[in-house]
């Protein structure tokens, strides 16, 4: 069974992790490898799992150090991002090196987050942007980095998990227009997230 929640039973004692941490990044290197998908030239889809949070809660508490009073606080911020049951999520990271060229790319793509989406053997699949903040400011500047939920039937997902389904991820908006066929490798990878 897929495990849904991060508790604090789940969390390594830091030393611990430090010691299996260089491993583990490399482990989770791999992982991340099929849970990607580039979307036109600058957005990229990471679709998240328990997995990818365990680790991310982990690097957080290495890189920041506060201790057993920092977990509620990060199992907060990154439970919300694990699939429950027929769901998918993604981080959406535009990634734009140059910053001029970052802030200009952005400051048009206000709503971005509204018009993310999945296609299951062409069925539409409208992606839900994560309430915990406003990802677009009032200038209509997006943010670079979105987390998008996309609800699936309990049909769609039967036929995302079906060999050869054809599944494909976009987004539809004015000035950012762009789709990309999901590999193989990466269906199996999140098909093995939903129940």
């Amino acid at each position: 069974m897929t495990k849904r929640q991060i508790t604090s039973e789940d969390i390594m004692d830091l030393d611990a992790y430090l010691a299996i941490r260089k491993d583990k990044r490399r482990e989770m290197s791999l992982i991340k490898k099929n849970r990607r998908v580039e979307v036109g030239p600058f957005a990229t889809f990471y679709f998240e799992s328990y997995e990818t949070m365990w680790h991310q809660v982990h690097e957080m508490l290495a890189i920041e150090k506060g201790g057993a009073e920092q977990v509620p606080d990060e199992l907060e911020a990154y439970n919300p991002l694990i699939p429950q049951g027929n769901e998918l999520i993604a981080t959406v990271m535009f990634e734009i090196d140059d910053p001029l060229r970052r802030k200009t790319v952005l400051s048009r793509m206000g709503g971005v987050e509204q018009n993310m989406y999945l296609e299951v053997n062409g069925e539409r699949v409208s992606g839900q942007a994560e309430e915990d903040v406003d990802r677009t400011a009032a200038d209509g500047k997006a943010s670079s980095v979105q987390f998008v939920h996309f609800p699936l039937t309990p049909s769609q997902a039967v036929a995302l998990k079906g060999k050869g389904a054809r599944v494909i991820v976009g987004i539809d908006h004015q000035n950012y227009s762009h789709m990309a066929v999901m590999a193989e490798p990466t269906r199996d990878a999140v098909a093995n997230d939903l129940d």
